[in-house]
């Protein structure tokens, strides 16, 4: 359900140049997570995966998504987080002849979305960009992981394997990373052997696997300086034909690293009326591999806190959350306030702190949250 919201607006305007396109701040999720699935294929079935390929592009569908995103730190401590996002969105059926096909004919529009945060000097870069996938602009492997849009990419060192090692490599005014990512663990399949349902209606889903624990070495460039990192990283992988039904406004996804090597991800898709949509869900791996399958009732989410937005949207500030299953007590709160993305799509995507207990014992991690189709006023949720 994730993450292709623009793409799905700017493909009907596909045809005009960059300059076309919306200004930011100009979309809302309720606007465009909308659109004709007529003739992709669509997810309702759970299916079998296969690695590497599902790495790969799945071009049947009409949206897809790469989502890296991590926490870095300098050998001085100065902490830093990063997001990385490649957006495929198809233009429509391709029924052309291939006779007639050009270089230049796409199929598939692209977005790309970096973001560093440099938390110490409470500094946050965010940055998009847009192309056609023609003419080598943009595109992805089918086969592995290989992703690319202009000179931004995530590619694996060794496409064939099922786990290999990454290169993420984004700049963009004197601001970008530089890294090699090597997974820790095999990819976990969300929701119902990786197909999560977002809707009542069938194929209102998604395909969808996190690889939730990478060791990440390299660099981040900032304004006036290259700066040694090592960190972790997450990557999220979805792929659908589907939108929002009726009533549903957006989501508030958090992904989280605990100390000792557990992970959890788990999102509250939110109604109109205020209450949390049956469909919510989550995913607990523990650090002896065990998985644990959380649905809405199983977990509470409360937000504690709002903040108020350069755009004028209001945002939930701080958590707490409670998994009884788990015996599991959180609190959390942003690294900094403002890691809005203020794009052509406007949403809040940054690094989050974790600490509480579980079983009665001290835990804390970090990880990312995403907050979606929140209003454009202060007084709008």
């Amino acid at each position: 359900m994730r993450r292709l919201a623009t793409l799905v607006a700017l493909a009907a305007t596909a045809c005009g140049a960059p300059e076309a396109l919306p200004e930011a701040p100009a979309l809302e999720i309720t606007e465009v997570l909308a659109g004709d699935s007529t003739g992709f294929a669509r997810a309702d079935a759970p299916r079998d995966f296969s690695f590497p390929r599902d790495h790969g592009s799945h071009p049947d569908f009409r949206t897809e998504w790469w989502y890296y995103t991590g926490h870095l730190q300098s050998d001085d401590a100065r902490d830093f987080g990063f997001q990385l996002t490649f957006f495929r969105s198809a233009l429509g059926s391709s029924n052309a002849p291939v006779a007639l096909r050009s270089a230049w004919r796409a199929d598939n529009l692209w977005m790309g979305h970096l973001a560093v945060g440099d938390y110490a000097a409470n500094r946050f870069w965010p940055f998009e960009r847009f192309a056609r996938g023609a003419a080598g602009l943009a595109g992805a492997r089918s086969d592995g992981l290989g992703v690319w849009l202009e000179d931004w990419q995530a590619t694996a060192h060794r496409p064939a394997e099922r786990s290999s090692s990454v290169q993420l490599r984004a700049h963009a005014d004197g601001v970008g990373i530089d890294l090699i990512v090597e997974p820790v663990v095999e990819p976990l399949l969300q929701g119902n052997a990786g197909l999560s349902q977002k809707g009542e209606a069938a194929g209102n889903a998604s395909y969808y696997y996190s690889v939730t624990r990478w060791r990440a070495r390299g660099s981040v460039t900032l304004p006036g300086e290259v700066v040694p990192v090592t960190g972790t990283a997450w990557l999220d992988r979805e792929w659908s034909s589907s939108a929002l039904e009726s009533g549903q406004v957006g989501w508030d996804w958090f992904s989280l690293q605990l100390a000792g090597g557990s992970d959890l991800m788990l999102y509250v898709m939110r109604r109109a009326d205020g209450t949390v949509d049956r469909h919510s869900s989550g995913t607990w791996r523990s650090t002896t591999g065990e998985i644990v399958r959380l649905s809405a009732d199983a977990f509470d989410l409360t937000a504690t806190s709002t903040w108020l937005a350069p755009s004028e949207v209001r945002y939930p500030a701080t958590w707490q959350l409670r998994i009884p299953e788990l015996d599991l007590e959180l609190a959390i709160t942003p690294r900094m306030a403002d890691q809005e993305l203020r794009l052509a799509f406007r949403y809040w995507e940054g690094g989050v702190d974790a600490r509480g207990t579980r079983a009665g014992e001290a835990i804390d991690g970090k990880g990312f949250a995403e907050l979606t189709g929140y209003g454009a006023t202060p007084d709008r949720p």
